[in-house]
């Protein structure tokens, strides 16, 4: 059984799925610490943290290319089971054109660390109160 890590109620939760264990590590070092991160190495892993966890998931970053469940699989199911949470594909594919549902992100690999940083801030604000806010007097 998957141990969920302790979360701090007020940040967002990524679920970060990447089947190279090192990629996996390096992108949940990035996040840790703005957001609630957890991890799984394949997408049944990944559908089993969804059932276990007992936050909100507010995204999904997954690499498109995995062995077993493509991103694009994993995140097809899992907006069934959450449909507002938002998804971030992630992959180094060069062979043609990806198409993505129309509200999902994508990053290329290999990038730096500040464009992960950059384009997860856009999809979830760090300040859940400000973000509040905007919405409120926009």
């Amino acid at each position: 059984m998957l141990q969920i890590p302790e979360f701090t109620h007020r940040a967002r939760t990524i679920l970060v799925v990447d089947d190279q264990t090192r990629n996996l590590n390096f992108i949940a070092d990035l996040l840790i610490g703005d957001y609630n991160v957890l991890t799984a190495i394949s997408g049944h892993e990944a559908l089993q943290q969804v059932r276990d966890c007992q936050q909100e998931i507010h995204l999904l970053l997954a690499d498109f290319q995995m062995a077993g469940m493509t991103g694009m699989e994993l995140a097809k199911e899992i907006t069934r089971q959450l449909p507002n949470i938002k998804i971030l594909l992630m992959s180094g594919f060069t062979g043609g054109m990806l198409i993505l549902n129309e509200s999902w992100q994508f990053l290329p690999k290999a990038f730096i660390p500040e464009q992960l940083r950059a384009l997860v801030a856009n999809i979830l604000p760090l300040d859940i109160d400000s973000e509040l806010l905007m919405s409120t007097t926009g």
